[in-house]
């Protein structure tokens, strides 16, 4: 069956039942029942009430809500107060993160120009973009955006930029003929597509796709159908939840059986079952998380990394491939002239001479036969045209032989008389002007079309005829200019009698000027960027809809591609199965031509190895692979709004440089949550093993349930907060990236956490039993104060593994204020008497209180005292 594009006019009509003069408006209408509104298709979503309900589905928040009714029913109202007031705020903060998220579709929408043009019963008439349907006649102009998929009946000198579907940095020439063999969408030169902008020309089109059957709305399916991936750390808090809510209820009902076998009272041991959980679970755990990771993306933002979700901070920590397009990321988004071939010679742009006519002749037809404007604010143009008008100013700027703006005094001082626009048949563009007295005609285009034309040479020493070493020697450096991936023009002129008419017989006995070369060069920081992400230990894969030799050349300029590696269009890519492409995905550093099918594929192979995937782009094509890769990298400049709300991140300066200070600022970030949560369990172990042995010697318990709940949201709070404003350092990318799979607690993490566990509640204990000897009531205010004041102290210890001298004690001034503040709050329940009641505590005298200081700082003593051993190898 012949797809749209390989069909004629006569049978797409015949296909749509449709003719030239376009749709009645009876048929339009009967049409909208059958295919629907031009408009997207939207999934439905879950109503802000679902999703405050659903972030009470936890484990670990089930039990609290258990441990608020015992409270309740054991008649302690303060408790229950304050742990379900705890449980409503993490559920609002929750609430107000899910919502933040997807808006891809409603940005889709957007893309839909609200009102277009048609022909309706043979008359040209305004509609609303949402009631065209299949069959009718779209009318195209400069700077209309297109608004369904459709096939190029007439056309004039049509262009668009499909650079937000394709990935194509550079406009389209279109025609209308019929394309014979199989096309990708980016190579379909007779048909234009939703979303996509009218730039030059104009056209008629006939309708061959609406809504969700256009190209823009297949994306919009693959967005639908993609599913939101979990960062490593909430794979990691999630199963370290399970399996702490999991161990919390069997200790809880070990104690709660112990102390009935105990003959206590049943509320009195349901209570202390409940001072156990309160103890074991980290209230303030996903607040700590969700406020570490918005600080580390405030920094990102203040260094060109906007993020999105918070949840991405720390997955960048752990990327190990980033797949990055080519324009506007690695590259600078502005055709650069690179090189110039004339008079047998190659020169760069700055060695152009204007004094010397060659070079004269051909700034001449660079700035006068071309289209485009230089503004102060803004250009306007082909970015082809532009690159020649920089380097026409480059050339005059050196030699100082005219004034700056040279393309306007010259314009204005030569007025253009006739013109053949450039089209995609003829490849090549031709004005006429009267220059030194002659009527001259200025041509460029495409080598292969012109080189025939040519019948004379342009030379230092004058005009000769050309030769047949003249003809071999541009062929070799055009040759040599495409293998370096540059996009090559011819620049011919000749000479016509006063009156003659330019006409497409008459582009030809021209003579040769030179050849102009050009790229969209990459960025001066790419090739830094790229290397230390190899350090990093991070592969840069490059992915972009441009051809493959301009790709290819760009990727070696920067490091991407090296001796051996592989280079795969698209349609290679559709040829491969998955085995075959998971066998030579290391091989792989290029891919060219690609489709938004590719791209997800792309991602999800390397998701298969278990490596974590950045993925950037700026098109809505790059939407759907963005929201399925690990951490989505949008371009804040050039990027669509649709691939920014498809993102996690985006760059404001579109710059590739930028991830890479992303990655750091990333890697910081898991490592202060994970010492932020090593402080927080550390703590709470301690609570828990004073509880325990409370329990297995018949003992008062220690802590009351407010005790516990004022040191886990208040003065743990406060420390671990200031563990996540921790700085970071450059020796973080010199770090290999963690695995996906490894969990937060590995063997290291659960040493310390019983080693500080320990420490602490022994000096917990010391306290305890020294209190006891007068009353439990005085027995439990001094563990109470001895637990808050260690862990407050232990802060220290987990800003960092080094020394707290080397990473300098003052060096985090959050830490020393988050100190002092939970120091004073401690002060103000002891000593306060409303708070003394409210928290259950009994007072102190001078000498508990010193007491309680001295065994609060030997736990971080010790520690400390058996780093310098360790960095002493003692």
């Amino acid at each position: 069956m012949k797809e749209l594009y390989q069909m004629t006019n006569e049978e797409l009509f015949e296909k749509l039942h449709s003719d030239g003069e376009g749709l009645s408006e009876y048929e339009a209408k009967k049409r909208i029942k059958t295919y629907g509104l031009n408009k997207l298709n939207e999934v439905k979503r879950k109503n802000v009430v679902q999703i405050f309900l659903g972030q009470f589905c936890d484990l670990l928040v089930v039990i609290l809500l258990v441990a608020a009714g015992i409270s309740m029913i054991s008649g302690n109202i303060e408790s229950t107060i304050v742990i379900v007031v705890v449980l409503i705020l993490n559920a609002i903060l929750g609430t107000v993160q899910y919502m933040k998220a997807e808006k891809s579709l409603k940005a889709l929408k957007s893309l839909s120009s609200p009102k277009s043009k048609v022909l309706r019963n043979g008359c040209k008439k305004e509609i609303f973009s949402h009631d065209i349907v299949p069959g009718d006649i779209l009318l195209l102009e400069a700077g209309d955006m297109i608004a369904s998929d459709g096939r190029i009946l007439k056309n004039y000198s049509l262009q668009t930029n499909e650079s937000s579907l394709t990935g194509e940095s550079l406009n389209v020439n279109k025609d209308e003929s019929v394309l014979v063999g199989k096309f990708p969408l980016a190579e379909r030169k007779n048909m234009v597509y939703a979303g996509t902008q009218v730039v030059y020309g104009r056209a008629e089109v006939l309708v061959t796709d609406t809504g969700m059957q256009t190209e823009i709305g297949k994306i919009a399916e693959l967005m639908n159908a993609t599913e939101e991936k979990k960062t490593p750390l909430q794979r990691s808090l999630d199963s370290f939840g399970k399996k702490l809510a999991f161990l919390i209820i069997i200790i809880c009902i070990l104690v709660f059986i112990l102390q009935i076998m105990q003959k206590n009272p049943l509320i009195d041991s349901l209570m202390f079952a409940v001072a156990l959980a309160v103890a074991a679970i980290p209230e303030a755990l996903s607040s700590i998380v969700t406020i570490v990771q918005a600080i580390g993306t405030q920094k990102m933002a203040n260094e060109n990394a906007i993020m999105k979700e918070l949840k991405a901070v720390e997955s960048l920590g752990c990327v190990s491939v980033i797949c990055s397009d080519k324009t506007g990321t690695l590259t600078q988004n502005k055709m650069t002239v690179t090189d110039i071939y004339t008079d047998k010679r190659c020169i760069s742009p700055d060695e152009l001479d204007i004094v010397n006519e060659t070079h004269r002749y051909l700034l001449y037809n660079a700035v006068l036969n071309n289209d485009a404007h230089l503004g102060e604010e803004s250009n306007i143009g082909d970015p082809t045209e532009l690159a020649l008008l920089m380097m026409a100013e480059l050339a005059v700027e050196k030699g100082a032989t005219l004034t700056p703006c040279y393309h306007e005094k010259l314009r204005e001082s030569l007025k253009r008389k006739e013109e053949l626009p450039f089209d995609s048949q003829r490849k090549c563009m031709s004005t006429k002007y009267c220059i030194d007295g002659s009527e001259i005609v200025l041509t460029k285009g495409a080598v292969d079309v012109l080189l025939d034309r040519i019948v004379s040479v342009h030379t230092s020493e004058g005009v000769r005829a050309v030769t047949k070493d003249d003809i071999v020697d541009i062929l070799r450096q055009n040759q040599e200019y495409s293998e370096k991936g540059l996009r090559v023009l011819a620049f011919v002129y000749k000479e016509e009698s006063e009156g003659e008419t330019l006409t497409f017989a008459s582009e030809k006995d021209y003579v040769f000027l030179g050849l102009v070369a050009m790229i969209d060069p990459p960025r001066e920081e790419t090739a830094q960027a790229v290397q230390d992400a190899k350090e990093a230990g991070i592969r840069t894969i490059m992915i972009t809809g441009d051809h493959k030799a301009t790709a290819v050349a760009i990727a070696q300029k920067i490091g991407i591609f090296k001796d051996g590696d592989w280079a795969v269009t698209g349609p290679e890519l559709d040829e491969m199965s998955d085995d075959v492409l998971d066998d030579n995905l290391d091989n792989i550093s290029v891919y060219a031509r690609v489709s938004p099918e590719n791209k997800i594929r792309i991602v999800e192979a390397w998701q298969r190895k278990e490596c974590i995937v950045a993925m950037t782009g700026d098109g809505v094509n790059d939407a759907p692979a963005l929201k399925m890769a690990d951490v989505g990298v949008a371009m804040g400049i050039n990027g669509t709004e649709v691939s920014k709300d498809a993102s996690d991140m985006i760059l404001a300066d579109d710059n590739f440089a930028t991830i890479m200070k992303a990655v750091v600022n990333g890697r910081n970030v898991y490592k202060n949550i994970v010492n932020a949560i090593q402080f927080l369990l550390s703590g709470n172990m301690a609570g828990i093993l004073a509880v325990v042995y409370c329990c297995i010697f018949a003992l008062p318990a220690p802590f009351a349930a407010v005790q516990l709940l004022f040191i886990n949201l208040l003065t743990d709070s406060l420390p671990a907060l200031a563990i996540g404003m921790e700085k970071g350092n450059k020796g973080l990318l010199k770090e290999k990236p963690r695995h996906a799979g490894q969990g937060i607690l590995t063997g290291q993490f659960l040493r310390n956490l019983m080693g500080y566990g320990i420490l602490i509640a022994i000096v917990t204990l010391i306290a305890y039993h020294i209190g006891l000897r007068e009353s439990a009531g005085l027995a439990g205010t001094m563990a109470f104060s001895t637990l808050t004041l260690a862990r407050l102290f232990h802060g220290f210890n987990c800003r960092s593994s080094e020394l707290i001298f080397r990473i300098g004690l003052f060096s985090n001034k959050w830490s020393l204020c988050a100190f002092v503040l939970g120091v004073a709050l401690l002060a103000c329940v002891l000593f306060v008497p409303i708070l003394q009641n409210l928290f259950m505590v009994e007072p102190l005298s001078i000498q508990l209180v010193s007491v309680v200081i001295l065994l609060s700082v030997l736990p971080t003593a010790v520690i400390q005292s058996i780093r310098i051993f360790k960095k002493l190898n003692l």
